[in-house]
């Protein structure tokens, strides 16, 4: 009935439309994957804003949602990681809050700001690998 954290990643990652080896991705991959592909999608939501094709806009929101939500949210240790996870967590939340925005409103400003968020923990968690604490549940 539940699918295990690993499992949720991949199929969210996997939902995105990317094509590589999820399945051999460690913890740690999947989610420099996740990010990756998340900022893509918020790119390409722009670029469908701008060429009023409501459709893929929709479809580029709709992968992003999935990314934030099953990919990097569900995952997250909230008993474990302390207050590096409980941030996480209130970053990811206001992210998808205003991507539904964004979406509902063709706001391109805040994709981008959303974008703007991420960067900066798409750097940093490439940077961490085998440093500091695990805040991802364990597979």
């Amino acid at each position: 009935m539940f699918t295990s954290v690993s499992a949720r990643s991949a199929a969210a990652y996997k939902f995105a439309g990317i094509d590589a080896s999820v399945q051999m991705a460690d913890s740690h991959q999947l989610v420099c994957l996740l990010f990756d592909s998340l900022l893509q999608q918020l790119g390409a939501a722009c670029t469908h804003i701008a060429s009023r094709d409501v459709a893929k806009k929709c479809k580029s929101i709709n992968n992003a949602l999935r990314i934030l939500e099953e990919g990097l949210i569900a995952p997250l240790d909230m008993e474990n990681g302390g207050e590096v996870a409980a941030n996480l967590r209130a970053l990811y939340d206001y992210c998808v809050r205003r991507l539904v925005l964004a979406n509902a409103k063709n706001d391109v400003a805040g994709l981008q700001e959303i974008s703007s968020l991420i960067e900066p923990v798409a750097s940093a968690w490439k940077q961490i690998k085998g440093k500091g604490q695990p805040y991802l549940q364990p597979v």
